[in-house]
């Protein structure tokens, strides 16, 4: 098969959590337009019927399924929607999540909860949940939406409970990629640096986020922040074909931003 045939989805179905907006949206319409048919994952249930429509005008096939991830039942139910609408499951992107900049001494047991719940527990209950239909199948791919604050420490911000999660996200990869691989079932996650989307330009209107641009920017080597097109080739990759011999690895698109 010719090379660029092998990052082709045709035939492949996908889900893609938090695929309402920003980076999960940029995942939808990548997946889409290789092929995929693609489920639009979203607690906002508005916001993933809009992706589904961008994606019908484009001749995609998608469905909208609101979706609260955290919540064990409604994640087996979004996938049982899947596999009932198209027959198999065969990636899962667990893109869903939230940031807090917030003083480690400051923050209370039940703000790191929230979040813990979001950025790890619902990564977890999602793979487990696709695992489920991929591994009679004999064939999946995973894949988790991890951070470069997996990888270090941000700076000047304080987000310990966020960087701490996406630590554990990086290590649950892993640890699912050497527990799975017997099964045919392919996991890896994607690290983006500071990404563009409308929340983060939002953040950056404030005060407290107009400081932060300045600290930033001088430590991207390439100068500028992400857009989120610019990880649409990794999720199509780990989504294809082309990279069956990839498990446990972690694809970290930061501009640089980890080369200091």
């Amino acid at each position: 098969m010719a090379i660029l045939d092998r990052f082709r989805l045709d035939g492949r179905t996908a889900i893609v959590t938090g695929g309402g907006q920003g980076i999960g949206r940029s995942f939808c319409h990548a997946l889409g337009e290789a092929g995929a048919k693609v489920a639009v994952a979203d607690i906002d249930e508005g916001c993933a019927r809009t992706v589904v429509s961008e994606l019908e005008a484009k001749g995609c096939t998608a469905m909208a399924l609101r979706a609260d991830v955290t919540d064990e039942r409604q994640v087996a139910a979004m996938v049982d929607a899947v596999v009932d609408a198209w027959g198999v499951l065969t990636v899962s992107v667990n893109n869903a999540g939230i940031g807090i900049w917030r003083e480690a001494e400051g923050m209370e047991l039940g703000e790191w909860r929230r979040l813990m719940a979001l950025n790890l527990d619902a990564v977890f209950l999602c793979a487990r949940e696709a695992a489920r239909v991929m591994a009679p199948a004999g064939y999946g791919k995973i894949i988790n939406t991890a951070s470069m604050s997996a990888h270090i420490v941000n700076t000047p911000q304080n987000q310990v409970a966020y960087n701490s999660s996406k630590a554990a996200v990086l290590h649950m990869t892993r640890s699912l990629a050497a527990e799975w691989a017997p099964k045919g079932i392919r996991v890896n996650s994607i690290s983006p640096g500071y990404t563009r989307t409308l929340l983060v330009d939002k953040l950056l209107e404030t005060p407290e986020g107009q400081s932060m641009l300045p600290e930033w920017l001088p430590r991207i080597p390439l100068g500028h922040m992400a857009s989120p097109e610019d990880l649409q080739g990794a999720i199509v990759y780990l989504a294809a074909e082309v990279s069956d011999y990839m498990t446990g690895a972690d694809l970290l698109i930061d501009g640089g931003y980890c080369c200091w």
